[in-house]
């Protein structure tokens, strides 16, 4: 387990009777941190470091005020509740900074809580970004060589040449490795994006093999950049957040503006297929609803957007699979997918 570096923050503030108090203790003798949230169960006292989600304020039966918040670090997320000195402490620190919690965790309607004494921020400095931001197990530099690989194999050579316009930025090289494909449900962890991409990219090979008449350089040449807008979609240096220019653009729009300007590196590259390929990126989600620009027109356009719905869906459910009982044979109740999921019997192999 990886763990943070020692840290100093001077000194630590609590509330009596509603008002600041200074307590001169500084945390820099403390351990570094050694509690994450998906070894947490009900009962255990919690003093460590999170990533404060989000909080909204709340009101009670009788008049008062609570605090509703939420924590993360590379393990996961857990909900929590303030009871007391709610405005005190919903002034301590906004969503997205790193906060040291006191409290304890108990379970409310089936789910892990941290019921939450106090609340204080900790400077980004102090802090190993190792323990708030999973990673993928994959060697990062073995699947770009792998990606790069089947980006060989493409025949067009307008195509080829549009990706040695890519992989000459170096910046975004640097973030296409780094980059998580998601903020949760899937490939949510720092190198995510090129894991997801080299996934897709290999399923389109096989399925343009598949079927008759399928255009296979363009699928792949999809799939290898339709989701590329999220280098710049999210922010992930401490944790997955979205950038403005996420929030404001989305990355399709991202990804489209970036396709147009590596275009402009590329000579003879035939009208008709820039068009293709744009309509690759602005489609992939499937329905206007789910954020595409227009619904896939174009046979390789479907593949793409099954094949995005294929690979996003089962990295989300074995990561859903994965952090569950191994004991149990099911799941526990997936809210978004609206199902249990079987996991069966034990094999040898997860004994191992």
């Amino acid at each position: 387990m990886q763990k943070a570096r020692c840290y100093g923050l001077g000194a630590r503030h609590t509330f009596v009777n509603g008002r600041k108090q200074v307590d001169r203790k500084s945390f820099a003798g403390d351990k570094m941190k050694k509690q994450f949230i998906e070894d947490l169960t009900a009962g255990d006292s919690v003093s460590d470091i999170f990533i404060l989600n989000g909080k909204n304020m709340a009101t009670k039966k009788d008049g008062n005020h609570y605090l509703n918040v939420s924590f993360s670090d590379r393990t996961g997320e857990i909900k929590g509740v303030v009871w007391d000195n709610v405005e005190q402490v919903a002034t301590i620190a906004r969503s997205g900074d790193f906060v040291r919690v006191e409290g304890n965790t108990s379970e409310y309607k089936g789910e892990k809580q941290l019921v939450v004494r106090n609340m204080e921020k900790v400077p980004e400095d102090t802090i190993d970004s190792k323990d708030f931001l999973p990673a993928t197990p994959r060697d990062i530099e073995d699947m770009f060589k792998r990606l790069l690989m089947i980006v060989d194999s493409i025949e067009k050579k307008y195509i080829k040449d549009l990706f040695e316009a890519f992989w000459r930025d170096k910046d975004f090289v640097t973030k296409f490795k780094a980059a998580p494909g998601a903020k949760k449900m899937h490939h949510a962890y720092i190198g995510g994006l090129l894991e997801h991409t080299l996934s897709m990219a290999s399923l389109a090979d096989k399925i343009a093999g598949h079927y008759k008449g399928i255009d296979r350089d363009i699928l792949i040449a999809g799939a290898i950049l339709h989701d590329i807008g999220k280098i710049n979609e999210y922010t992930y240096s401490f944790h997955i957040d979205y950038s403005d220019k996420g929030r404001l653009l989305s990355h399709i729009a991202i990804g489209l503006e970036m396709l147009t300007e590596k275009l402009d590196e590329v000579r003879d590259f035939p009208d008709e297929q820039i068009i293709l390929l744009k309509h690759l990126i602005i489609s992939h989600h499937g329905e206007r609803e789910f954020g595409s620009l227009e619904p896939p027109k174009t046979i390789e356009a479907v593949l793409l957007n099954y094949i995005d719905e294929i690979d996003a869906k089962v990295n989300g459910i074995r990561e859903f699979m994965d952090k569950e009982d191994r004991g149990e044979r099911w799941t526990s109740y997936h809210r978004v997918l609206d199902r249990h999921f079987y996991i069966g019997s034990e094999k040898e192999g997860d004994k191992e």
